[in-house]
This record gives structure tokens, C-alpha cells and sequence, in this order.
């Protein structure tokens, strides 16, 4: 695997948009919402990590393409929503106005359901192409089935309800860790697994990576919180301190800075020692996991 995290950022942006559908001109303003919230930026990990996990299987990252940018849809439909006023209620993503500021709250919801939907439609528009190849198409079913799961009710659904019914209640440690497992890092997991199938991963690789996966994603969470108290706004593209306002749930509130620190690096640790077995092949997820535990810096 040569690639680097910017390459496969670059291969996403370029392809972002063509799996949307065609709107029809009467309801243009849908698209340009879509449109808006897409292409504001973002460290595209999700679909990043999707596709360096189909190359590490051996599967072409072209063939990933619809699942990985189904997979940004989806975070991006997710986000246009927190930003919410009935949710997070923020006024920047990405160092843009949020969706609803620009396009109102009505479009906003619609147009992330219409990515939402979108999503599910670039998928099945390609599997449609692979009838006649039984083995092909069982692992574009396996991928669009992890990305159902971690995109809904047993994954970030489950998990952002949980976040909002914690406002202004004291959650356990345990219950964090079930938030942020599920709200930020069953995507995550899910983008891992979806890409791993659209190759030919052994069952000890799909092990593996998603113990890694698990790891990187709370780590990934952790790392969140941590800037939310020490971050700089212009860097992050959004307010710091928003998450105290809110008396949400997070671990610099429960535990304290250092000690999510601490958790941090473990996170990392184990991420980068699930990898020992795969040596150099793994160089890039090595490298992905370290530097986003620098994050905090």
C-alpha cells in the first residue's frame, strides 16, 4: 500500500459527487444543500479508511468508490442534522455556516435525508451491475450490510440518542464509552469492514481490523473532546467549549484532561499493536492511528 492518507482524500473528493442523483430543477435547492454540506471540507476519514481497507484486502479501490462516498453521504447527512437547533444547535462545520444557517432548518433536514437516501442508492445502483458474478456480489452485500448496521439503530443513531438524552444528566464511564462506541466509532468500524470485504480479507484480517477499528474510533472520539477544551477554533472549524455549554457527557468531564489523555495513547497502543502481525502492509493505518492521537496537540 502506497498511498497516502492525502491520496486516497484526494481519490474521495474527486469522486464525491458523482453517485448523487439527478434533481429534478423544481427542486434544486435540495442538491445545492447536499452540495453544500459535501463539499465544505472534512478530513474524509471515514471513506478514506474504506478504501485503504479494500486495497489492503487486494480489491480495487475503484470498484470501493460508491461504498466510500455512500459512506461520507452518510456522515455528512449525520452532521448536517446534530448541527440542528433541536440538537447541537451550532452555527459553524467546518468553518462554514451550518447547513440550516445557510438553507434554512426545513431544507436542511430534507437534504440530509435526501443524502441519507442517496447513499443506499449508490450502493444498490452497483450492485446491480454484478448479477452475473455470484462471488463479486456477495461482498458488495456483506459492505452495504456493515454500512446499514453502523449507520443505524445499533450504531451512530443509537448513540447520538443517547448523547442528547445525557444533557444535563450525569452519565457512568461505561455509558460514555457505549456513546462514543456507537455515535462516532460505529461508522468508523463499519467503513473498515465495508472495505476489507469489497477485497478478499481472511476472517483473522476482518478480526483484526476491527478490533483496530474499535480502537481508532474511540481513540478518534477521545481526541474530540480533548480539542472541544484545548483546540483552536480556527483549526478545528468550529467553537471550542461547546460541549461544557451544552453539560454534555464527554471524558475531559467525566475523567478529567489527563486522564483522557492517558486513555488516548492506550487506545493508540493497542490499535498500533493489532497491526504487528502485517508488518509494512499495515504502514499506512500505523501511521493513520498515530496521528490522530497528535491531534491533540
Amino acid at each position: 500500500m502506497d498511498r497516502t492518507f492525502e491520496d486516497y482524500r484526494n481519490l474521495v473528493d474527486e469522486h464525491l459527487l458523482d453517485f448523487l442523483p439527478n434533481v429534478d430543477n423544481k427542486s434544486i435547492s435540495l442538491y445545492e444543500s447536499m452540495k453544500y454540506s459535501l463539499t465544505a471540507g472534512g478530513k474524509r476519514l471515514r471513506p478514506v479508511l474504506l478504501l485503504a481497507s479494500c486495497e489492503f484486502a487486494g480489491g480495487d479501490v475503484y470498484e470501493a468508490m460508491p461504498y466510500a462516498c455512500a459512506v461520507e453521504y452518510i456522515h455528512t447527512y449525520s452532521l448536517i442534522h446534530d448541527d440542528l437547533p433541536a440538537m447541537d444547535n451550532d452555527d459553524l462545520r467546518r468553518g462554514l455556516p451550518t447547513n440550516h444557517k445557510v438553507y434554512g432548518e426545513a431544507i436542511a433536514i430534507l437534504a440530509g435525508d435526501g443524502l441519507l437516501t442517496s447513499a443506499f442508492e449508490a450502493i444498490n445502483k452497483d450492485m446491480m451491475l454484478y448479477f452475473d458474478e455470484p462471488e463479486k456480489m456477495t461482498r458488495r452485500i456483506k459492505a452495504a450490510y456493515e454500512i446499514s448496521k453502523g449507520s443505524g439503530c445499533r450504531g451512530m443513531v443509537a448513540g447520538q440518542v443517547s448523547d442528547i438524552e445525557g444533557e444535563n444528566v450525569q452519565y457512568s464511564g461505561e455509558m460514555l464509552e457505549y456513546i462514543h462506541l456507537n455515535k462516532t466509532g460505529a461508522l468508523i468500524k463499519s467503513a473498515v469492514r465495508a472495505g476489507l470485504y469489497l477485497g478478499s480479507p481472511t476472517s483473522q484480517m476482518l478480526n483484526d481490523m476491527e478490533r483496530y477499528a474499535e480502537n481508532l474510533g474511540l481513540a478518534y472520539q477521545i481526541a474530540d473532546d480533548i480539542l472541544d477544551v484545548v483546540g483552536n477554533p480556527s483549526e478545528l472549524g468550529k467553537e471550542i467549549g461547546s460541549d461544557s455549554k451544552k453539560h454534555k457527557n464527554t471524558y475531559t468531564s467525566i475523567y478529567g484532561l489527563d486522564a483522557s489523555v492517558s486513555r488516548l495513547k492506550e487506545l493508540t497502543a493497542n490499535a498500533v499493536e493489532v497491526l504487528q502481525p502485517y508488518y509494512d502492509n499495515a504502514e499506512f493505518f500505523r501511521d493513520l492511528v498515530l496521528q490522530l492521537e497528535g491531534r491533540k496537540k
